[in-house]
């Protein structure tokens, strides 16, 4: 999509602090993080939200919680961390493109703001 910022981070028209990038997907660092580890795993194809998603989708969902897994030990995030995708206005999501925000390294409350 033309006018997607996180399209235009993943075909590198914008640039971003990288974490990881494969053929499928990209993660980078939130610009403006909300815990000492705090960042984002996006497909490269265009995704709506979680609920655009079917279980074809489902090896990249794989991929997904497996990449966050294998960055998270290497940030030495041993003591837990948090992944959330928001869906929707009223969920909280800004960027209308799949994206699973990961945040680490402090204490996370609950339930969430």
């Amino acid at each position: 999509m033309a006018d997607c910022l996180f399209c235009n981070i993943a075909a590198g028209k914008i640039p971003s602090n990288k974490l990881y990038e494969d053929d499928t997907l990209l993660a980078f660092y939130d610009i403006d993080p909300q815990a000492p580890v705090h960042f984002l795993v996006i497909p490269k194809t265009h995704i709506d939200s979680a609920a655009a998603l079917t279980e074809a989708d489902a090896p990249l969902l794989g991929h997904v919680f497996a990449v966050i897994a294998k960055l998270c030990a290497e940030l030495g995030c041993d003591g837990g961390y948090r992944v959330v995708t928001n869906v929707g206005e009223d969920g909280g999501q800004s960027v209308k493109h799949l994206h699973f925000h990961v945040l680490a390294k402090r204490s996370l409350a609950w339930p969430p703001g």
